[in-house]
């Protein structure tokens, strides 16, 4: 990084090299060196990049109208995706309060389920706890932290932010409960029961999840009976239960949103990231029929807003996005070779340093551990993922990668998520530099004990 440079970095300690331009899959840097989009940027870019339809529909939108106040103006753009949108949305979720990015979702998502109980039961309702899980990660804002239980963003500013009660996440692998599936009966959604039992049903407002963990653990998928136990329980103790779609949303692990594998609707689901493919910062909020009627009945106003809820080039950039991915078929390419992207992922299992490869359509991950046997994380200090992610990189593919997730201080992962338009090609491509990238790393993370 040029030290000349007045922008303030997320690390200054890290030299990044200067991306220039980008076209499909890949991107370029100062010195004309060519890498793979491995990771989508943070699974947001699921179009590639560089797509004339999308960027002509924000450059027209330009022109007409770049910004009319929602809280005094409709407009048609942001209404044309939201009927794009509820095309594809699960059961009835049918209604979109856009925002702009995934921490302003599931921070509007958990203020949508505390003011729903206001709506229906008063303002004297004691229903304002909201459940998540450890190894999760739902933003970085002070609200969306406070929900999460991602311990290395936490750590500096938990004292600032109002706490909410936790339970463990699946993590086969690492079973918290040192079970094995199917025999455990998959405690870790019947936690969620004796959670709210121990809280008392009356103060819990809603549970939050991912559908498959993303970078905190690196596409961790839960076992088939998940998802349905969660919501059964949610439905039990009047409960909402809100998804975290952020990641997940839009095509990402081969249906339109993960939710659908297991035939679930949550009451509120929260998106963003692929909602508009990285062109213009967009986010949506998804509130089903019921809850939306209580709204109506009631106040008639969501107490919450940003300035940008609702412009009209998210709404433009969105319409096109999903109408790209609705014309040539994205979702069933994502399917198609997210199969093959994880029978070559599978292949790479024997590396010394691949613990566990997991995920689901066009989100796989490696978690990475010192010994095979044991499981046994390398320490932080040895910077494990930093070290294979540098090692891809300088064959020419981004991957994704992450910690923190064994203790909250050691364990290492990573994500492989290229855009939803990948080629079979390109999958064997990309699996064969993370090859040889898994086995350099090897060589450095092996050579002096730990």
């Amino acid at each position: 990084m040029d030290r000349r440079s007045n922008l303030f970095p997320r690390n200054f300690k890290e030299e990044l090299a200067l991306a220039v331009r980008a076209e499909g899959i890949y991107i370029y840097d100062e010195k004309g060196n060519r890498y793979i989009d491995g990771c989508s940027g943070a699974l947001i870019s699921s179009l590639g990049h560089g797509v004339r339809e999308v960027t002509d529909a924000i450059s027209e939108q330009l022109e007409i109208l770049a910004f009319a106040h929602p809280s005094r103006w409709r407009n048609r753009a942001i209404e044309e995706a939201a009927a794009e949108v509820a095309e594809i949305t699960p059961g009835d979720l049918n209604y979109i309060w856009f925002v702009s990015g995934g921490s302003e979702a599931t921070e509007s998502a958990v203020k949508m389920a505390r003011q729903y109980f206001i709506e229906k039961e008063g303002a004297g309702t004691s229903r304002h706890l909201v459940i998540g899980r450890w190894n999760s990660y739902h933003g970085s804002t002070l609200g969306s932290m406070a929900i999460g239980g991602n311990m290395p963003r936490r750590r500096y500013f938990s004292p600032m932010f109002k706490e909410h009660p936790k339970i463990q996440a699946h993590y086969c692998y690492r079973c918290p409960f040192g079970l094995e599936h199917p025999s455990c009966g998959v405690r870790c959604a019947r936690e969620l029961e004796d959670a709210i039992k121990r809280i008392g049903p009356q103060y819990v407002a809603a549970f939050i999840a991912e559908p498959i963990v993303g970078s905190t653990v690196g596409a961790l998928v839960p076992p088939d009976e998940y998802w349905p136990m969660v919501r059964e329980i949610c439905d039990r103790y009047g409960a909402l239960l809100i998804a975290d779609e952020v990641m997940t949303g839009f095509g990402r692990t081969g249906k339109a949103f993960a939710v659908d594998h297991w035939n679930v609707v949550p009451d509120i689901m929260a998106a963003a990231k692929a909602m508009a493919a990285g062109y213009v910062p967009t986010g949506g909020v998804f509130a089903s029929e019921r809850l939306v009627d209580v709204f109506r009945k009631g106040s008639g106003a969501f107490m919450h807003g940003h300035t940008y809820n609702g412009n009209p080039l998210s709404g433009a950039a969105t319409a096109a996005t999903l109408r790209y991915m609705k014309r040539n078929g994205l979702f069933n390419n994502a399917f198609i070779q997210g199969e093959a992207l994880g029978k070559a992922m599978m292949s790479l299992a024997d590396i010394p340093i691949v613990g566990d490869v997991r995920g689901r359509g066009l989100m796989w991950g490696i978690e990475i551990v010192y010994d095979k046997v044991s499981k046994s994380p390398f320490p932080r200090g040895k910077r494990a993922s930093a070290i294979v992610t540098a090692e891809c990189m300088r064959r020419g593919l981004v991957i994704y990668p992450s910690g923190g997730m064994v203790d909250g201080v050691d364990g290492d992962n990573f994500m492989i998520a290229p855009p939803l338009n990948v080629t079979s090609e390109q999958v064997q491509e990309i699996v064969g530099i993370l090859e040889q990238g898994l086995y350099s790393a090897c060589d450095i993370l092996l050579k002096t004990p730990v």
